[in-house]
């Protein structure tokens, strides 16, 4: 089993080194870019009997698909601001609420749903008391989004316009971690263990079973179709088949390997099936780069997406969603409320320092906040995602070298998390 990696921030896939830190507690694995490869290239890669995409206008294609299936799965904002602007439009389109009952969101603490329900339908809830929801979750990238502490007052402003019956519910479906009494990393494991069994109780128990409609906002790996495999959709699916229509961005910020002449006719935003074509038939390897992963009994680094993820994408998402150039996507930055709450990332680098953790080692806070206010300024120069060259693991690598030693020692002391 794959236990321990590292990976870059949930939210920007080239993330800062402020964000990288911070996230490492979340996931066990490393996401980074792909370099590109013309339009022509990718089609001589698909399937020969393989079409072209159909594009059509986004937001009622997507609205829509409510009318054949009970989820609408696509990632969340993801570090793009295109993206958030793309939801925001969606969730503020008059039909919404009348195709939508539920929002299931990944930034969210189960934990707190009470806490949430009572804020989203507009009572008189604290905003420092609602945004725990997002804030202590156990993907500290969370904290960070100005997508989320955007989101949900958004939701909420939407709420008091309409009618009681027609509001809408959002689902926290993280981990119901409570920070306050997790001090080592083996008290915290068994949340960040288990988030998408976690996500795929809340989606059966709150939306399936109750014959609702929901948008889960989730990053694309926890949604595809991949039967037998343990992400969240395919989890419920085993129960619930045949209702959930997943979209995938196209790895915009993964330094997109098609190149952008490949959509020059595509209207903005839009969305095109994926069954059928050649940008369908694509392999995962075309928009993501294969997982870092270090695993528990060797400590061995690999570099490889599981078997399970080794097959077209036709076969494990619906649709794609395209938000315009590729060489132009803008990243987001972190929140100006964040940055200047010192007390809240004192308490990420807490999280971020607990005893067991892998890689973490005694630091002081108050230098490593210097360094990160610093990073975020030189961050702000460039407000787009550059495309990299591959990577290839490097065991000079100081975060990947510390876990595959955190991995030997708990290998060598008996530590390992189960």
């Amino acid at each position: 089993m794959i236990i321990s990696g590292i990976r870059r921030n949930h939210f920007s896939k080239k993330s800062t080194p402020v964000q990288t830190r911070l996230c490492c507690i979340a996931l066990l694995f490393l996401m980074t870019v792909l370099p590109t490869i013309s339009w022509a290239q990718a089609q001589q890669r698909a399937k020969p009997t393989t079409s072209e995409p159909i594009p059509e206008p986004a937001i009622p294609a997507i609205l829509s698909a409510f009318d054949k299936y009970e989820v609408v799965a696509m990632p969340e904002a993801d570090g793009m601001k295109d993206l958030d602007a793309f939801i925001f439009a969606l969730i503020r389109n008059p039909e919404f609420p009348k195709k939508v009952n539920d929002i299931a969101v990944e930034c969210g603490n189960s934990l707190y749903q009470p806490v949430l329900d009572r804020y989203i339908a507009g009572e008189d809830v604290p905003f420092a008391e609602a945004r725990k929801v997002w804030r202590n979750t156990t993907q500290p990238a969370c904290g960070l989004s100005g997508f989320f502490e955007q989101f949900f007052p958004l939701v909420r402003a939407i709420n008091l316009k309409l009618p009681p019956e027609k509001r809408l519910r959002v689902l926290a479906c993280d981990s119901p971690i409570d920070w306050d009494r997790v001090n080592s990393f083996q008290e915290g494991f068994k949340f960040f263990a288990h988030r998408d069994e976690n996500v795929a109780s809340v989606m059966e128990r709150e939306v399936l079973s109750k014959h609702r409609k929901a948008l889960m906002l989730f990053g694309t790996f926890h949604l595809m179709h991949t039967p037998g495999a343990n992400n969240a959709v395919s989890i419920y699916e085993r129960h619930f088949p045949n209702l959930t229509f997943v979209i995938s961005d196209l790895g915009v910020v993964h330094a997109p390997p098609i190149s952008s002449k490949a959509f020059i006719t595509w209207p903005v935003p839009s969305l095109a099936l994926a069954k059928g074509t050649w940008l369908g038939a694509l392999d995962l390897t075309h928009f993501y780069e294969p997982m870092t992963t270090i695993h528990e009994g060797d400590c061995r680094v690999h570099k490889e997406f599981p078997k399970h993820l080794q097959k077209p994408m036709a076969d494990l998402v619906d649709a794609f969603l395209y938000l315009g150039d590729l060489d132009l996507a803008l990243k987001e930055q972190i929140p100006a409320d964040v940055a200047v709450d010192a007390v809240y990332r004192m308490e990420l680098q807490r999280r971020d320092s607990l005893p067991e953790f892998p890689g973490a080692a005694p630091t002081s806070v108050s230098k490593k906040l210097e360094d990160e206010n610093q990073e975020m300024v030189e961050e702000a120069k460039d407000p787009i995602f550059a495309r990299e060259k591959p990577s290839e693991p490097s065991p000079e690598d100081p975060e990947l070298a510390k876990a595959v030693q955190s991995c030997l020692d708990r290998a060598q002391h008996g530590t390992t998390p189960k």
